[in-house]
């Protein structure tokens, strides 16, 4: 199974795309493509993969949430295979938070989010999902279908003043650990 995708990285025009949607789920080779991108992602140690991050313009996703040193609060999520995905509805109140991307190395914002979003997509074996992800988890939905709609976080960031490089959030986290 070939799992050296190259990730598109900001200011790449086919990371603006937006996806088309999955036509048939069963297809072998998209069933194929889905392990890969579900190994890619593990061993990334990444949250989420969009399909369009690595080149291939169909709506769907993988969501892999677990605590990790950028995330020491993350739910645990097997990696799950989200496709077509929609927001039904979501809360008014957006909470603001930190995000990064594959797509945007070296790079971390302070990303308004709704905190509470009702969704619909299906699973790779057909099954359609309906269900309600809040906190974390709809941050992680959003993020993943931003890409599928050719946006990027920093679309999202309020101000410039929301963002700085990896290595200082990496301080300004450290600080917090120890109480600085």
């Amino acid at each position: 199974m070939n799992t050296d995708f190259d990730i598109l990285e900001l200011g790449q025009a086919d990371l603006r795309r937006i996806a088309q949607p999955v036509p048939d789920i069963s297809d072998i080779a998209f069933q194929q493509t889905i392990d890969a991108l579900i190994t890619f992602v593990k061993q990334r140690g990444g949250m989420g993969i969009a399909a369009t991050q690595v080149g291939i313009n169909q709506r769907f996703f993988i969501m892999s949430s677990h605590p990790n040193e950028r995330y020491p609060y993350a739910p645990e999520m097997p990696a799950t295979c989200v496709i077509n995905p929609e927001i039904i509805s979501h809360s008014q109140e957006q909470i603001k938070d930190w995000e990064g991307c594959l797509s945007v190395p070296g790079l971390r914002a302070l990303v308004p989010r709704y905190q509470q979003i009702e969704v619909r997509y299906w699973l790779r074996d057909g099954t359609l999902v309906e269900t309600e992800y809040h906190d974390f988890m709809a941050r992680l939905f959003q993020h993943e279908l931003d890409h599928l709609d050719g946006k990027v976080f920093v679309d999202r960031v309020e101000s410039t003043l929301d963002m700085m490089t990896e290595s200082s959030w990496r301080v300004m986290l450290s600080d917090k650990k120890s109480g600085r």
